[in-house]
């Protein structure tokens, strides 16, 4: 059973408009609610692989009941709290094909509440072959957080994949999981380079078994104990890339239990990604599309550190 950990699950809205224009009125030609959240859209395509998954964090509210009831598919360990579970809106300008995002913060975690789920996270890390830990922190819930819970994964001789941002990333990252994947700018942020390499091999230096970055269109960059390497798309793709970097992960998840060469992981977590940008909401993925991408996806080996 693959883990996958949202503590600030959301309840994603995505609406489609001909063309978005500042200080206007719109109609919405489209909208789609389903779970949201890193972690969930992780599951989902995990689960549409093939694996089986199960998805804990933080739900509360009637949105968080939203969330419950939308899982299809996906074993539901989410942990109850008292606050309402965040919502997010994507507005797509069909027009374009861009993208603007607006995130509510999350509901406010109480100590007792952190507590709990740490035990329950604890007994569910007894079942896993491999965990996510994904997306923002909650209000109330420690900074520290992720490093505390990549602790508790490596205590348990379980593999753990860290992606989040921030000072969240700064401490997790110390804790050393086996994969952290940042954007470029999170990984600017971490190590203070925008040369996506060497701030790759730099992260790496602060605990990260493995480090693959995200740089939009251009792919994937992954430094690893074996060597870096970057892998890109065979050809642009236009639509929504809500979710894209989730299903990259999911991609890497999956390799990562099965044991697979570096190389052939990073072209299925592009290819995925690329087919993930064609679909009409994050967690879902194009799957003709997919198998069309894997095989053109280009996988460069990068010349070892001097």
């Amino acid at each position: 059973m693959i883990l996958t950990v949202t503590l600030n699950t959301a309840l994603d809205l995505t609406y489609r408009v001909e063309r978005l224009v500042p200080h206007a009125s719109h109609r919405v030609t489209t909208v789609t609610e389903r779970p949201g959240g890193k972690g969930l859209n992780v599951a989902r395509v995990l689960t549409a692989l093939g694996h089986d998954v199960t998805v804990t964090g933080f739900v509360g509210g009637a949105t968080g009941e939203a969330v419950r009831e939308g899982l299809t598919g996906v074993r539901d360990a989410l942990f109850p709290v008292s606050g309402a579970t965040r919502r997010t809106v994507a507005v797509v300008d069909t027009a374009s094909g861009d993208t603007t995002q607006l995130n509510e913060p999350g509901p406010l975690i109480s100590p007792p509440e952190w507590t709990s789920f740490l035990a329950s996270y604890e007994h569910l890390l007894s079942a896993a072959s491999a965990v996510a830990l994904c997306g923002s922190l909650p209000p109330g819930v420690p900074v520290g957080a992720y490093a505390h819970l990549i602790r508790g994964a490596r205590a348990a001789g379980v593999p753990v994949l860290l992606d989040t941002s921030g000072e969240p990333l700064r401490r997790g990252i110390a804790a050393r999981p086996d994969i952290a994947k940042p954007n470029a700018a999170e990984l600017a942020e971490l190590t203070g380079s925008w040369e996506p390499l060497p701030a790759a091999r730099a992260a790496r230096r602060r605990g990260a078994h493995a480090v693959v970055a995200s740089l939009g269109p251009e792919g994937l960059l992954a430094a690893t104990p074996d060597g870096a390497w970057q892998a890109t798309p065979p050809a642009r793709v236009a639509g929504n890339p809500t979710g894209a970097g989730d299903s990259a992960v999911a991609a890497l998840l999956a390799g990562l239990v099965a044991g697979d060469p570096w190389p052939e992981r990073l072209a299925s977590a592009v290819a995925l990604s690329a087919a993930t940008v064609l679909a009409p909401a994050a967690g879902e993925f194009d799957a003709s599309a997919y198998e069309s991408f894997v095989d053109g996806v280009a996988v460069e080996r990068k010349a070892d550190a001097a």
